[in-house]
């Protein structure tokens, strides 16, 4: 077995962290002020290759593999976990359009997608569906020139800052199978937002809910196939949760290093409070923690670039794991800094507010455990 990184991925995950370093970073504070993060900046990521990670380099993306990915969101989120993550709907919207779309399709959504020209947003959750996604009952009606979409989604990032919504709707019966994808742009009649959403975390990031009212979307913004979206969705989630977990790896990492700079800073007693063996055994138990998370991280991102039958459920494993050893460091990490820990300038009460969110979506932390244990019983 091979642990080591290629030349390759150290170089992708060196270009990710040094450009976090100069265009996130300094502004993070600023941006969670603000409630949004600007426009321009996007671009600057897709230069890097980085608006259409998963897209085939035919249609302007990268062709990177999903551990590739992983190494993205950790290095991004070291910087700021609520740009990497925004980030990182947006390419699960691109690898949705890629894998299931046809030439039209691909031809029509991902230069502008690849680009940033536009960003876009993920839309299945509901008021009335979230682990239960498949309950969604927001409506595309058949018309002659398309559909007309009627329903609201629900925690939306990007919902009115977006230009472009992937949504999953209903356009048969009941269940997974009458559930389709459709592109709904910003600006479509009958498409309105909600107000802007009072959150814990990712306060840079706008989340509102997305409104559908009699909202006309033409017959060419179908993904794929009609009575295949709840599929798609599914699919994108298995990725999604790998970077949702590097994203909540990645802002760990950072935390536990502020700590081990403030401790070799701070005095207590006569000498730096590093040198207290009660919590230089708190860091060796961090450190443990994220580097077993980031190797079955890896594992579970290998298996799912290798097609590996189990690749679901290792993504679900490593959910689980991964953001909650994140979260439980960071809050640890927290508590090392003291009173320090609690004040924003010292860039620890931010981590730990961003990353709590990270053992609620895609998919909660105690799906991840149905999912988990369905898969132990019925193998």
């Amino acid at each position: 077995m091979d642990f080591a990184l290629s030349e390759e991925q150290t170089l992708i995950f060196d270009m990710a962290k040094g450009f976090g370093e100069e265009h996130i970073a300094p502004f993070a504070q600023t941006w969670e002020a603000e409630g949004t993060i600007p426009k321009d900046l996007w671009p600057k990521i897709a230069e890097l290759g980085l608006g259409g990670i998963y897209v085939s380099e035919e249609h302007d993306g990268s062709g990177l593999s999903r551990l590739d990915a992983t190494l993205v969101f950790e290095a991004l989120a070291m910087s700021c976990p609520a740009v990497g993550s925004f980030l990182s709907i947006h390419n699960m919207c691109g690898g949705m359009i890629d894998k299931f779309g046809d030439a039209e399709t691909k031809a029509k959504w991902l230069p502008d997608l690849c680009s940033m020209n536009k960003v876009f947003s993920y839309c299945l959750t509901e008021p009335g569906s979230g682990s239960d996604a498949a309950a969604l009952k927001t409506r595309a009606t058949r018309t002659n020139d398309g559909y007309v979409v009627n329903g609201t989604k629900a925690f939306i990032s990007g919902g009115g800052y977006s230009d472009a919504y992937v949504c999953m709707v209903r356009t048969g019966d009941d269940g997974p199978k009458g559930i389709s994808t459709v592109v709904v742009e910003n600006g479509a009649e009958g498409l309105s937002f909600g107000a802007l959403e009072k959150k814990m975390g990712w306060l840079a990031q706008p989340t509102s809910q997305v409104q559908f009212d009699d909202c006309k979307v033409p017959a060419d913004n179908l993904i794929g196939e009609e009575g295949k979206g709840f599929a798609y969705a599914m699919a994108g989630l298995d990725g999604g949760r790998l970077n949702i977990s590097a994203g909540a790896l990645g802002g760990a990492q950072k935390a536990l290093d502020l700590t081990m700079q403030y401790m070799s800073e701070r005095k207590a007693f006569g000498k730096s409070i590093n040198q207290f063996q009660a919590l230089q055994f708190r860091l060796a138990e961090y450190e443990t923690k994220l580097q077993a998370a980031r190797t079955f991280l890896r594992q579970a991102a290998w298996k799912l670039d290798n097609g590996d039958h189990d690749a679901s459920k290792f993504c679900a494993m490593a959910k689980l794991m991964v953001t909650d050893v994140s979260f439980e460091v960071a809050n640890g990490c927290l508590q090392l800094h003291g009173g320090y820990g609690y004040l924003a300038d010292y860039g620890i009460e931010k981590i730990v507010r961003d990353l709590r969110v990270h053992q609620i979506l895609e998919g909660t932390n105690e799906i991840m455990r149905l999912i988990i244990s369905r898969q132990m019983i019925a193998a």
